[in-house]
């Protein structure tokens, strides 16, 4: 009689296919209400299922609260993650994985702050240099007096201010920083889902731990937060790639054959090969040669706003100190100069311009030195595998595999016929 309360003839029964056991019970809500189910033992079921129907239950589900499934899928990644794992290992990772989530949200607020102060910088001094004009151009229509003289000096102060803002906005471009805090966030999120892969592929090692730690130390010092003394220099002399990643230790020479280990074969190494030339030839001597462009052209509108606001504060200071005009014309057409130069250089952010053709570069070298440290390596079991490398570089390049083989297979072409690296570049992404 309990039987047939407890499973009524309306209810699906118990299915059994090749030992899984699925049971769904779909009953009317006043039958759960009115009858008091005892508390069944999984085990029990098991062994009555084996018994009577000769097949296994391998599943059992229960209906759990959200906090009782939340519970078992975090002790069920734990025990996946930490199998076979020294758990030091893994609560180092889960560390830096916090101090690189921290970094990120440090990068993202810098940055902003100082985009922030380019656009309130480039307004104020603009402003200063536009008002030091107009008082100047007044200058010329009030005889000599108490007047003129407050009118020189408000002029004059004016242009120095200027001079002494646009001096130190020309030495931080600030446009210039926040596009670099904008990279390292960017750098910095995408290490953060490595050591999450590392993480949920199992049995992570202190080599894991020392390469990670590695990988941010190297970024904080490719993207520096303070200012002073630590700040990059803005206009080097020569135009060089940021590191953002640890030195790789190269391996030269190859040995054994490699036909089919690791997904690696003679031809894959061969278009590697050809794919490296090409970046080295094309993609990564142009972004360099843009660079040096922008830093030229930032270096001469940095000389000249300051010097254009000196010789306003000069002009504007010599008026009515002579019966020639030139101090007023000095003071007026000067002064607009040296607006539409702070305006070219800082609302034009080519600092920022600069900077991005230098990270755009440092992408490629890093490419380039990726493939190389697999390359180079004598031992392949030792290389990262051969197919997923090749798919890598094909999606940082914005190829396809098949069009990443072109590209080689080109390149090769155009070096046996003692020709120049193929016109085509690389990157189909910049």
């Amino acid at each position: 009689m309990a039987g047939s309360l407890l499973f009524p003839k309306s209810l699906p029964s118990l299915q059994c296919r090749r030992g899984i056991v699925g049971a769904t019970i779909s009953a009317p809500r006043v039958l759960w209400g009115t009858f008091s189910l005892p508390k069944l033992s999984s085990r029990g079921l098991v062994e009555e299922s084996e018994r009577r129907n000769g097949c296994t239950l391998a599943t059992t589900t229960l209906l759990e609260n959200d906090s009782n499934l939340s519970s078992q899928k975090t002790q069920n990644y734990s025990r996946h993650n930490t199998k076979s794992s020294d758990p030091k290992v893994i609560a180092k990772l889960f560390a830096i994985m916090e101090a690189v989530a921290d970094r990120v949200e440090m990068h993202k607020n810098i940055g902003e702050q100082r985009d922030n102060w380019n656009h309130l910088l480039l307004t104020s001094i603009n402003a200063m240099t536009l008002t030091a004009a107009t008082i100047a151009g007044l200058e010329a229509t009030i005889a000599a007096g108490p007047p003129l003289k407050a009118l020189k000096l408000s002029s004059t102060g004016l242009y120095i201010a200027a001079t002494g803002f646009l001096v130190m906005m020309n030495k931080i471009q600030p446009s210039q920083l926040a596009e670099e805090q904008r990279n390292a966030a960017r750098l910095f999120k995408q290490l953060h889902g490595q050591i999450q892969t590392t993480l949920s592929l199992g049995k992570p090692d202190i080599d894991d731990v020392n390469e990670a730690m590695d990988k941010v130390l190297a970024l904080d010092k490719a993207y520096p937060l303070p200012l002073l003394d630590a700040m990059l220099e803005k206009f080097p002399s020569k135009v060089e790639p940021a590191r953002w990643w640890p030195q790789q230790k190269r391996k030269h020479g190859l040995g054994g054959k490699i036909e089919g280990n690791n997904g690696w074969n003679r031809k894959l190494e061969e278009e590697m090969r050809q794919v490296v030339g090409v970046l080295e030839k094309k993609d990564l001597a142009e972004y360099t040669r843009l660079g040096g462009k922008a830093l030229k052209l930032n270096k001469f509108l940095a000389i000249s706003g300051p010097l254009l606001t000196v010789l306003g504060a000069l002009g504007s200071s010599f008026v009515g100190t002579t019966h020639s005009s030139w101090p007023e014309m000095m003071g007026i057409i000067v002064g607009a100069m040296a607006t539409v130069v702070n305006s070219m250089e800082h609302g034009g952010q080519v600092g920022m311009v600069f900077e991005m053709y230098r990270s755009n570069a440092s992408f490629f070298k890093l490419i380039e030195e990726s493939i190389m440290s697999n390359t180079n390596k004598k031992d392949v079991e030792r290389r990262e595998n051969g197919e997923l490398l090749e798919m890598k570089v094909a999606l940082q390049l914005g190829r396809s595999i098949s069009e990443l083989n072109h590209l080689a297979a080109a390149a090769a072409a155009s070096s046996t016929r003692n020709m120049e690296v193929t016109e085509e570049f690389a990157s189909k992404l910049f």
